[in-house]
């Protein structure tokens, strides 16, 4: 366990975590199994961000602030993984010429104006949150988002293999019992974030929760049908549109409430 949680901080982060610890190498394939519980980390930083200067900025700054905070902590890992996703769905129309594209190290259009309209829309809708709820919605929709992501490894097999995959790891596949215990380990992982929505904050978006469920099994689909597969770039774009649909849906209730 302590390997595989090692292994998956610092695969999904820039942090020294190497220097604890070596880990081998079987640990890496297993670096899924506890993404949720890297979101107190990546989720938790962000929300200290917006709370630590949210008082002092402008809402949209702290916002911003939050983002960029993240960002260097996992070094834009999942936001390339969105930039390729978008440059191979947008550029490519069979499996191998979409799969082709996203491995090319180059962005290209499709690229960039996902990435715009992502920071964009993400930083106006967390600007759009009361600022007293915000890093509470924060913290939940990246731990939350991780959980729902995480799930397609039980959905859809690895597009690729180990000698093509741009990480040079592919994902351990889940049994029955291994599914189960990634189900506790989520739970785990999101209970923090329920106390503090719970007990922490008043109107707190709950209704939200239902949504990105919805969206992780359609763009699953979406990848069923072009790839036969997934990758580690539609991992890191399915968790940011999972997280963008958790923000948005909150954001509308906010304003319906």
């Amino acid at each position: 366990m302590t390997d595989r949680l090692l292994a998956s901080l610092m695969f999904f982060t820039r942090l020294p975590f190497w220097r604890i610890r070596q880990v081998n190498g079987e640990s890496f394939k297993h670096v899924v199994d506890y993404w949720p519980m890297v979101g107190w980390l990546t989720g938790g930083i962000a929300a200290l961000t917006y709370w630590a200067t949210s008082g002092l900025v402008p809402a949209a700054t702290a916002a911003l602030l939050a983002v960029g905070a993240r960002l260097l902590l996992t070094g834009a890992l999942h936001e390339d993984g969105l930039a390729d996703f978008c440059d191979g769905f947008g550029g490519g129309t069979t499996r191998e010429r979409t799969l082709a594209i996203m491995k090319d190290s180059h962005i290209g259009t499709y690229g960039v104006l996902g990435l715009i309209f992502h920071t964009g829309l993400q930083v106006s809708l967390l600007t759009a949150l009361p600022p007293e709820t915000a890093p509470a919605v924060i913290f939940m929709a990246d731990i939350y988002a991780k959980a729902c992501s995480s799930l397609i490894i039980l959905q859809l097999p690895y597009a690729r293999t180990a000698e093509q995959a741009k990480s040079g790891v592919v994902y351990s596949v889940w049994n029955r019992r291994a599914a189960v215990g990634h189900g506790m380990r989520c739970l785990i992982a999101l209970a923090p974030a329920i106390l503090w929505a719970a007990f922490g904050t008043d109107r707190f978006p709950f209704p939200a929760l239902a949504i990105p469920p919805f969206t992780e099994l359609l763009l699953t689909a979406l990848m069923k049908r072009r790839l036969q597969g997934y990758t580690g770039d539609c991992c890191g774009a399915l968790f940011l549109i999972c997280e963008q649909s958790f923000l948005l849906s909150s954001v509308i209730l906010y304003h319906l409430i």
